[in-house]
């Protein structure tokens, strides 16, 4: 097993990779005490080469990594991708491509909504994954060999599952239904942590706009404070009392300090005053530029059974077409599906209209019906009067 921790090791196994049709990636990495992920460990595989890269060597530049990674001619496969590539965004400005990620390959595949990687590597690589060292401390040197070889076994596995999912694929004709997955994957924006949009993360229902004028400007102070210190978010400030602060806007040191989880000691140093700024900010935002409520979906009343049959329809579908539920239409779909003909929802587009979006919209007018025939449910056509 190879732990790569000098440059010129880098360069030549990068070198070697270059060529490759495709790569296995993984990473290890904490963030239990930081805003931004500290990469302690990248595990990369070709067809017939292997290496983990140890990020925290002295001295180690992986320049060489980024400029694989950044290779048009390799594919990069990875499982569950999206804190992956979050990390490698972070570090270099772009995004690995192209992309697979054999979790949604295996969604399209028949897996189910999430297959995990332990669940992949045992039924298509036959392997045991042993997940006992996932937790531990990967910032402390040295690894151990049963670190590495938990680590390592995330992209040796992860080669025969692609290979197996590819066929599949192949197979079936499908691999165009991954392609409005893997372009939301590889689209920088995805990755990009605005501090002004930092305040639409918190589940607020609030239709009130100098509620959310106040909860942008300190959700927007707060971000900007965890990144400049790069301490987690909770750390500065928790979203309960964020929300707080939004609802009951604090004028003075005296109301900031009974908001819950401050406290007098914080409301009187320098963050409280931080905060008051961020508060007074969005009491002064003019009504005009406060941010505009989220949009509300009012369904008709009566919607309940006909959303119920289209679930019913949704999951017979997905089990005739082995595909995952979840890639095709999601709960609130169905509700939007059930009030509007024409809804701005994936179901009603594409490949998901083939095999369930055209049916979800004939049963809603009558033109199907769904009937239980022993222990199964069977869909039928309805003639429509001429």
């Amino acid at each position: 097993m190879t732990l790569i921790t000098e440059n010129g090791q880098l360069s030549a196994f990068c070198r070697r990779l270059s060529s490759a049709e495709f790569i296995t990636v993984d990473t290890e990495f904490m963030r239990d005490k930081t805003y931004w992920p500290l990469l302690c460990l990248v595990q990369v595989a070709g067809p017939d080469d292997s290496a983990a890269i140890d990020p925290l060597a002295p001295g180690i530049d992986l320049a060489p990594l980024f400029a694989l990674l950044a290779d048009p001619s390799v594919l990069k496969v990875f499982h569950a991708a999206r804190q992956d590539i979050e990390i490698f965004f972070h570090l270099t400005g772009g995004v690995p491509a192209p992309v697979f990620d054999t979790q949604v390959a295996a969604m399209v595949c028949g897996f189910g909504d999430s297959a995990s990687y332990e669940t992949l590597a045992s039924k298509l690589a036959q392997a045991r994954i042993d997940k006992s060292a996932r937790f531990t401390d990967w910032a402390h040197r040295p690894l151990t060999q049963r670190q590495l070889e938990y680590a390592m076994a995330d992209v040796t596995y992860l080669r025969t599952v692609y290979a197996k999912l590819r066929r599949r694929l192949d197979r079936t004709g499908r691999e165009s239904w991954l392609d409005e997955e893997m372009a939301t994957l590889t689209d920088p924006a995805t990755y990009r942590l605005d501090p002004d949009e930092a305040w639409k993360r918190l589940k607020s229902r609030s239709g009130n706009r100098r509620f959310l004028a106040v909860l942008k400007e300190v959700a927007r102070w707060r971000e900007l404070a965890a990144q400049q210190r790069d301490i987690p978010r909770s750390r500065i400030l928790r979203d309960e009392s964020l929300l707080e602060i939004a609802a009951h806007p604090p004028g003075n040191v005296e109301d900031l300090a009974r908001i819950r989880g401050l406290g007098r000691p914080v409301a009187e140093g320098r963050l409280g005053g931080e905060i008051l700024a961020a508060v007074a900010r969005g009491v002064a935002m003019p009504e005009s530029a406060a941010p505009d409520p989220a949009p509300r979906t009012d369904l008709p009343n009566g919607l309940g059974p006909l959303i119920d049959l289209l679930r019913v329809l949704l999951k017979l579908r997905c089990e005739e077409h082995d595909v995952a539920q979840k890639l095709v239409a999601s709960a609130s779909d169905l509700e939007l599906i059930a009030a509007d003909d024409v809804a701005d929802v994936a179901a009603l587009h594409g490949w998901r209209a083939d095999i369930y979006g055209h049916d979800a919209l004939a049963l809603k007018h009558g033109a199907l019906a769904l009937t239980a025939r022993g222990k199964s449910i069977e869909v039928v056509k309805i003639a429509q009067p001429a």
